[in-house]
């Protein structure tokens, strides 16, 4: 079995709630961690947003050399490079650098991600301590196959917390889905995303992807990629509420150390919670859950999954049979999935959507008889039949608190 991966283009190309170091809003160590630690150098695409680049080196033994007039720009931000980490990044190769670095960098590059560039990021990639009681080392019979069924549109009224997430990593432009949330700390004006850990974190052998965005209610009229490929770009269709950036993303320490692309390796410590902000420019004002008019509530410790009747998974199938447009949910009652003795049982259901569904949100009634969601799009098997979702529990709740309360005064 293996995540439910990104879907990749050919095209272009953890948890951090013991982060306290400070946010560097200096250009240039945000380019130098943003090229570096991808192991990208400079190209069009990287300076699509007109902002400087930098140009770093890599030594014979595979050590990142960073030019000393970088290092001088860098100082007059108040960044001292040699004193940064105690001077221990000196030793780190690229691969070390977005696992090494802890601050999340994604700068805004406006209008990098057109309709144009989202439609192409649709190709789909090749098949390549226990904090919740109960159900430890079950697992339940195969579910039988639930035929995805297509979300009535407009989405904007259908499912209006529900969208697909974008970013680049080393093989190209990926896709994934998300789910608005509510904040507790910024009641009715939320602007935190939930989606899977390996759509944000590429786990034990990578680090944080770059240029990630969220757009709600993606392709709102739900046409087809034939019919979007040499259409008249009617971007307020294809984004009806705009592209909102991650300014901050947090995952599972499981899913950083764990996290691998099949066996279900940190699959279930898989999730993440995206804080974002609108494309410079393109805000009204307005918070994310005002602009699309909903959010749902996130729901910890849900009940074991024979105590649930119903779920419901939604999300953008990319690979085929789906094209990655259109947006899709199964309902089925979960059953019970362990992938390694002593980590949480995930929760089960039968369903055919494929890659591009990952982070997709799971809802089922919360203790208040609404909507809430309970899980996330995480792993299926190579053949689409069924997908499984972790339960979150006291970690998941960490990083929920962390991201709300990091900008609680904001």
């Amino acid at each position: 079995m293996r995540p439910i991966r990104p879907t990749i283009a050919t095209r272009g190309g953890r948890s951090a709630r013991r982060r306290t170091s400070p946010v560097f809003a200096a250009v240039g160590l945000a380019a130098v961690l943003a090229l570096t630690a991808t192991g990208c150098g400079p190209s069009e695409e990287d300076n699509a947003g007109g902002e400087p680049s930098a140009t770093t080196s890599q030594a014979a033994d595979g050590k990142i050399v960073i030019p000393e007039d970088l290092k001088d720009r860098l100082k007059e931000h108040g960044v001292d490079l040699d004193k940064w980490k105690d001077g221990a990044w000196k030793d780190w190769s690229r691969d070390d650098w977005l696992r090494e670095a802890e601050d999340y960098i994604n700068p805004i590059i406006e209008d990098l991600w057109d309709p144009d560039r989202m439609r192409d990021a649709e190709q789909p990639d090749k098949p390549v301590d226990n904090d919740i009681s109960g159900d430890e080392g079950v697992t339940d019979p195969t579910p039988a196959p639930v035929q995805a069924q297509p979300v009535k549109t407009p989405y904007t009224t259908s499912t209006p917390e529900a969208g697909k997430l974008f970013f680049d990593g080393p093989q190209g432009s990926m896709v994934c889905s998300a789910t608005v949330i509510k904040d507790p700390a910024h009641s009715g004006k939320s602007n935190m995303v939930w989606t899977a850990g390996h759509c944000v974190h590429a786990g034990k052998k990578g680090g944080w992807y770059r240029n990630i965005a969220f757009v709600p209610s993606y392709n709102d009229t739900g046409k087809s990629a034939k019919e979007l490929d040499g259409a008249p770009k009617n971007e307020k269709e294809i984004m009806p509420h705009g592209v909102w950036w991650g300014d901050w993303a947090q995952t599972s320490e499981q899913w950083i150390a764990q996290g691998g692309p099949t066996g279900g390796e940190g699959a279930p410590y898989d999730y993440a919670v995206l804080h974002v902000t609108p494309e410079k420019g393109k805000g009204n004002g307005k918070s994310l859950e005002e602009t699309v008019g909903s959010a749902l509530p996130v729901e910890f410790n849900a009940p074991a999954a024979p105590e649930i009747p119903s779920m419901t998974a939604t999300g953008y199938p990319a690979a085929p049979p789906f094209d990655g447009q259109k947006q899709y949910q199964c309902a089925d009652k979960p059953g019970r999935l362990s992938i390694k003795a002593g980590d949480p049982t995930m929760y089960r259901i039968g369903c055919t959507m494929t890659g591009g569904s990952s982070g997709g949100g799971w809802t089922a009634l919360g203790q208040d008889g609404k909507p809430a969601l309970v899980s996330n799009t995480s792993i299926g098997p190579v053949t689409a039949g069924w997908l499984a979702g972790p339960r979150l529990g006291t970690e998941a709740k960490g990083i929920f608190d962390s991201v709300s309360g990091k900008f609680a005064n904001q």
